[in-house]
Parts: C-alpha cells; sequence; structure tokens
C-alpha cells in the first residue's frame, strides 16, 4: 500500500480540499478537464507514438483526476495539472514494464546552461519557429518525433501547448533552470533536424 501511495503522490499533487458531493464532482471535472482531452491525447500520442497507448493513457490519467478530484485547487491550472498526471504516469507505466524512457545525460549540458555564461543566452530566440508551432508538414512531425523523449516533451509542452517555464518546471519537476537548459538544448537540436527543410520553405538557418 505504501508504495502505491508513493507512486500516486508522484503522479498526483496531493492537497487537501474540501469534500464535493457527486454532482460537484461531476461540475468540476466537465468544466475543468474535458476542455483538454485533445490535448491531453497529443502529448499522450507523443509520448508513446502509438494510438492504443496513447487512448489508454489518456484515459488512465481522467480516470486519476476524478478519483482524486478533491486534491485539484480550483482556480489553479487545470491543464498543467492534468498534464503532470499524465506525464507522471507514462513514466511509472514504463517502470512497471522495466522499459525506461530513453535517457539522455543531461549533466554536461546542465552544467554548461546553468552556468554564469548562460545568463547572457537569449533562450527565447533560439528556435521558436513558426514550424514548431503550427506543425506543418509530415518533415516537423517526423524531426520532432525523433527527438529523445525529456527533449521531445519540453518542445511540445513550451513551443506546442504554450506553458511558462514554471508551469513546465511543475509538470516535469524538475528547476525552472533544468527546463531552460533543456529547451535551449532540444530546439537546437531540432533545429539541426529541420535545417535543410527549413531553407526549402524559406526561413533562415545560418547560426
Amino acid at each position: 500500500m505504501s508504495v502505491i501511495m508513493s507512486e500516486i503522490e508522484e503522479e498526483i499533487p496531493l492537497i487537501p480540499q474540501a469534500a464535493y458531493s457527486d454532482a460537484e464532482k461531476h461540475e468540476i471535472f466537465n468544466r475543468e478537464f474535458m476542455p483538454h482531452i485533445n490535448s491531453m491525447y497529443n502529448f499522450a500520442f507523443r509520448l508513446t507514438m502509438d494510438e492504443d497507448d496513447a487512448n489508454d493513457l489518456v484515459q488512465d490519467t481522467y480516470l486519476k483526476a476524478f478519483r482524486f478530484i478533491t486534491s485539484f485547487e480550483q482556480g489553479t491550472n487545470a491543464k498543467a495539472w492534468l498534464f503532470r498526471i499524465l506525464k507522471n504516469s507514462f513514466i511509472n507505466d514504463y517502470r512497471k514494464r522495466s522499459k525506461e524512457p530513453s535517457k539522455v545525460d543531461y549533466q554536461e549540458v546542465e552544467t554548461t546552461y546553468n552556468s554564469e555564461e548562460a545568463a547572457e543566452v537569449d533562450y527565447t530566440s533560439d528556435l521558436r519557429v513558426e514550424a514548431v508551432q503550427d506543425m506543418i508538414g509530415d518533415e516537423v512531425a517526423t524531426a520532432l518525433n525523433s527527438l529523445p523523449i525529456d527533449f521531445r516533451t519540453v518542445i511540445i509542452l513550451c513551443d506546442v501547448e504554450g506553458f511558462t517555464y514554471e508551469e513546465m518546471a511543475k509538470i516535469l519537476d524538475i528547476p525552472i533552470g533544468t527546463v531552460r537548459s533543456r529547451l535551449h538544448r532540444a530546439r537546437n537540436l531540432l533545429k539541426d533536424k529541420l535545417r535543410e527543410y527549413a531553407a526549402s520553405m524559406g526561413y533562415k538557418t545560418e547560426e
């Protein structure tokens, strides 16, 4: 039981709230959570790369969201809350299967980008390219899907879903400095993959 509760606490920020009636739970669920179901599926599919697994992950996330709905603090970002549950459910599912997601050694990258020199880097100008935001063409989707899972995730959360650094830090359970450095690296990786395609579409590709 303690192991199960530990996993739940990792997936869902358990904040005790006042009890709700069944009618109130359904009202909150429909108002706060259901509008985000398409974004949730898109995120799940980008993580799993499989339609059935994505559907299962979304269903599992919404079941947990309803079950622990009293832990959701009304007035906060419901979408970020759901994304955190989904992301942690995805990771825990891999743990249970003993198949960890692709891991990247961030130590060298994060040491570099969290250094004093990193303070001078303009992260916002790296690759806020229209191609990523609008998801145009199969080339973009293929390039994005080819990134390691951790890098792919930060691109999706920031450049596709529009989460702030603070929200991403909560969703991913990492410091904001790590979010910045990981996103910087992810955008550079994606830019390298899209360089030839971007040139053909008329985008500047010079460093």
